[in-house]
This record gives C-alpha cells, sequence and structure tokens, in this order.
C-alpha cells in the first residue's frame, strides 16, 4: 500500500473514533423517547414528542409570573404526564398538532426546557397554492 493509502485509512478511524466520542453525548442524536421511556430515565435529558391534552388546562398567568407554564401531553401510546416550562408560553400551542419537548422527568412532572411546535396545517394552503400553480404551467 501507498503511504497516502494508509493515511487516508487512518484519517478516516480517527474521524469514526471522533464522531463515536464527540457525538453521542449530544443531543443532536438523541431518539424521541415515550413517556413511560422518560419515566425510567430520571432525571436524564430526553426528547419528548406529543399531542397537548386538550381535556386538561393550560395554566399560564403572565401578570402572575411570566415564566411559568404548565400544562398536560399525551403521547402515541396514550400515557400522559404534566409538563412544567419555565418560559413564557409559546404563541400558537394550543394549535399545534404535536410538540416536541426537550427536559427531563422529575417524578411524574416532564421539567421542560424547549418546546418546539409541530404545525403542518399552516402550510396545508401553501401546497395548494404550489399545486395549482404548478398544474397551470
Amino acid at each position: 500500500m501507498k503511504k497516502t493509502h494508509i493515511f487516508i485509512l487512518v484519517s478516516i478511524a480517527v474521524l469514526i473514533v471522533a464522531l463515536i466520542i464527540f457525538g453521542f453525548p449530544s443531543s443532536d442524536f438523541s431518539t424521541y423517547d415515550t413517556i413511560s421511556s422518560a419515566k425510567n430515565k430520571q432525571g436524564k435529558y430526553v426528547h419528548l414528542i406529543a399531542k397537548l391534552d386538550t381535556t386538561q388546562p393550560i395554566q399560564y398567568d403572565p401578570i402572575k409570573d411570566p415564566n411559568y407554564l404548565s400544562f398536560s401531553i399525551i403521547d402515541s401510546l396514550g400515557s400522559q404526564t404534566k409538563v412544567v416550562y419555565h418560559n413564557s408560553k409559546p404563541t400558537e400551542l394550543e394549535k399545534s398538532e404535536r410538540v416536541v419537548l426537550q427536559g427531563k422527568m422529575q417524578g411524574d412532572i416532564f421539567e421542560c426546557k424547549s418546546i418546539t411546535l409541530k404545525c403542518p396545517s399552516k402550510y396545508k394552503d401553501d401546497k395548494k397554492q404550489l399545486e395549482k400553480s404548478v398544474t397551470s404551467n
């Protein structure tokens, strides 16, 4: 083998080791957990994807405490938990179809650090308009 081939192989091996060491602890490679699996990982940082439980009230009073939001979620398996978020309420929380939450389980309460709203319905009108413009050309 040539020295350049050996150098390339060693470089690839070092790159793979670096990705394994530095990549897995970060949240970029994590998968979504269910509520029950998050309860089994008490105190560990997890991602949950769930629906807002509309049968339970959302507790948010911006005058009393603008950095306290509490609501309930239901995951795809039907498990339910209360979420506490110490920040302001996202604008369209009630309209979102799904919420992606990042945080830790503390007992039966999910202490949320970040909320991402998933609302594909807001793109439906744009998609229909795009289909019309594509078919008319």
